[in-house]
């Protein structure tokens, strides 16, 4: 499992990024308050506030983690 937070602040980087976890077998939550989003769902996404970074979170791990990490390393807020 791993934990970062993203940033989607337009329709665009949303459908993208959907279009980029869909591609792995492997859970992907946003959590925004007390809210758990499945990430690969667009309407569950655009329920949530995307004004500002929502943790993901990512049920992976070995090399498959890290492939999913490179692939969205674009969304990833710098911490």
């Amino acid at each position: 499992m791993f934990d970062t937070y993203i940033r989607l602040e337009s329709i665009d980087r949303v459908k993208k990024f959907v279009s980029v976890i869909t591609n792995f077998d492997a859970d992907f939550e946003l959590m925004s308050g007390k809210y758990i989003i499945n990430a690969k769902s667009i309407l569950g996404i655009f329920s949530i506030d995307l004004s500002k970074p929502v943790l993901l979170r990512i049920n992976a791990e070995g090399s498959a983690l890290g492939t999913i990490r490179e692939a969205i390393a674009d969304f990833v807020v710098p911490v």
